[in-house]
């Protein structure tokens, strides 16, 4: 019995008490993630990049 009163108050809680965002809002939300991922994987890259140059002043192959 507890189960299914935990499944009726989560659903009601779901459908009556969330505030779910507009579409225009996640809209807005996606485009601001994505840019910051993509800004994020451009440092990331950059610092791979610079080590990767560093490695090959120190330590050069023959």
């Amino acid at each position: 019995m507890k189960i299914v009163n935990y499944l009726k108050e989560t659903y009601d809680e779901l459908v009556r008490k969330v505030s779910w965002p507009s579409a225009k809002d996640l809209q807005s939300s996606v485009l601001v993630v994505s840019i910051a991922s993509l800004i994020i994987a451009l440092i990331v890259f950059l610092m791979d990049a610079l080590f990767n140059a560093g490695m090959g002043l120190l330590f050069p192959t023959i």
